[in-house]
């Protein structure tokens, strides 16, 4: 499967529009200087051992088992900020580890280019 954000840089590449400067999809890994991965089930499980589960309602068991379904990544930027993007499968027959992780993964990325952005602009307003 194609990355989108590499598919979109190989356009602007190829227009020439790449002379100004502008962040890419090197830029936003550049950025990333560590990812965490896990499950809805593996934070309850966790917050559970270390008692610190704050739940409106306490989850039952059987819907503690559908958490497993639901993927979580944290980026932890270099400068310390952290971005989270997550991915569920609507069915558990849908559910692929991998493919959660790779989606999570993706989403949180597509919250870090405005934050990238945003740096950028005020670094070029400030000169």
């Amino acid at each position: 499967m194609t990355n989108p954000d590499q598919a979109i840089e190989s356009a602007i590449v190829a227009a020439g529009a790449n002379v100004a400067p502008r962040i890419t999809p090197a830029d936003i890994e550049a950025s990333i200087d560590s990812e965490v991965y896990f499950t809805a089930q593996h934070g309850i499980e966790g917050a559970m051992a270390g008692l610190e589960l704050h739940a409106r309602h306490l989850v039952s068991g059987h819907h503690v088992g559908n958490l497993r379904f639901l993927t979580f990544c944290v980026l932890i930027l270099r400068n310390g900020f952290t971005v989270t993007g997550d991915a569920h499968a609507d069915s558990p027959e849908n559910f692929n580890a991998e493919s959660g992780r790779r989606i999570a993964r993706e989403n949180a990325i597509a919250k870090v280019w405005p934050l990238m952005g945003y740096a950028l602009k005020d670094r070029l307003s400030a000169q």
